[in-house]
């Protein structure tokens, strides 16, 4: 679509009128000499003799009317503009903390066709169909055993990081979990993060047994940094020992930070589980439209230039030609008492034409 930068300017369209009008006209004391005879003079020539104003393609008017308009078009910038180029801003980062130590392993989930699988089988299933829905948002996923690791840094290619959510495995961070330890690793993960809402996603199935770093403590941290955490616990709450659910820690992390808790103890659950945190988590898209100005002022700049250039030549030849034309010797007998003109004598370039006074 063509659109100007600065339309305002075609105001100045009659500008130059107005200058003619308003603006007084240069005087000049040049001398000159006045001939009442010229008429005579012009019909000796057999009409040879004109000047400028009796021929309107040789006045400069045309010329410099469309000159002044292809410069005052070229002001006004002209622009083509392309089709509009959009692009999707993420307005959250949103981090997964998957564990992978040697409790989830335990086969007692189910699968959609109804058969026991792993518990991290379960969890790969259903925040895959999680992730799919969190479009406008940067994810992350980091998993820990006996220590965190990152497995996929903030991004918004929810492929890419479901592709790498497949491909773990259980005990390949260890067999204990660091519950507390991944929690500082995401913390530190949201430093370069310029997002408004930052949330964790903490999925668990045991108690911390090898942190550093007790999960409260890091939780207040988070919440200094603004840092929102939502805990879930799945799993058989009955176990003991090492690999039992302590429900009272995640229950304690996620109010420190003001998030919420959920308990999910097969895969129905778990499946509510996310699909609340999805209302929760509310996607907020916000998309940037451009679109890219292509500038078209050269064309009647390089326009006037050429009708300029144009016209200064035909000006050249038509007076080249009208000089060439008018080149036969003439002489005028003037009477040196009265000062009236008594001969004129033309000799163009064929033949003589005399013409007494």
């Amino acid at each position: 679509m063509l659109t100007f930068a600065y339309p305002w300017l075609f105001l100045l369209t009659p500008l130059p009128v107005l200058v003619y009008w308003l603006v007084p006209p240069r005087t000049s004391n040049d001398v000159a000499v006045r001939t009442p005879f010229f008429d005579r003079v012009q019909q000796a020539s057999a009409g040879q003799l004109r000047t400028d104003a009796s021929d309107p393609m040789r006045s400069p008017l045309v010329i410099s009317t469309l000159v002044w308009l292809f410069i005052l078009l070229a002001l006004t910038r002209p622009q083509w503009l392309e089709p509009p180029i959009e692009k999707t801003i993420p307005t959250r980062d949103l981090l997964l903390l998957v564990d992978l130590s040697g409790s989830m392993d335990e086969k007692d989930f189910t699968g959609t066709d109804g058969k026991p699988i792993t518990r991290l089988a379960a969890v790969k299933e259903v925040l895959g169909d999680f992730l799919i829905r969190r479009k406008g948002d940067r994810v992350g996923l980091v998993v820990f055993g006996n220590s965190p690791f990152l497995q996929v840094p903030f991004t918004t290619d929810l492929e890419l990081c479901q592709q790498l959510l497949d491909e773990t495995a259980v005990r390949m961070a260890g067999p204990r979990t660091a519950l507390g330890d991944a929690i500082g690793l995401g913390i530190h993960l949201f430093d370069n993060s310029d997002a408004p809402a930052k949330t964790i996603i903490a999925l668990t199935d045991g108690n911390d047994t090898a942190s550093s770093v007790p999960p409260v403590e890091a939780a207040r941290v988070a919440k200094d940094r603004g840092i929102k955490i939502n805990t879930i616990a799945m799993g058989n709450p009955q176990t003991v020992g090492e690999e039992k659910l302590d429900q009272v820690s995640l229950r304690s992390v996620a109010q420190e930070t003001g998030g919420n808790f959920f308990l999910a103890l097969d895969r129905s659950q778990l499946v509510n589980v996310y699909a609340e945190l999805d209302k929760i988590e509310t996607r907020k898209v916000k998309t940037v439209s451009f679109r890219p100005r292509r500038d078209l002022y050269y064309w009647p700049l390089s326009a006037a230039v050429l009708v300029s250039l144009a016209g200064h030549i035909w000006l050249l030849w038509t007076n080249r030609r009208d000089t060439t034309a008018s080149s036969s010797p003439m002489r005028l007998k003037v009477n040196p008492r009265t000062f009236e003109l008594e001969t004129i004598e033309l000799t163009p370039a064929r033949g003589e034409v005399n013409h007494a006074g």
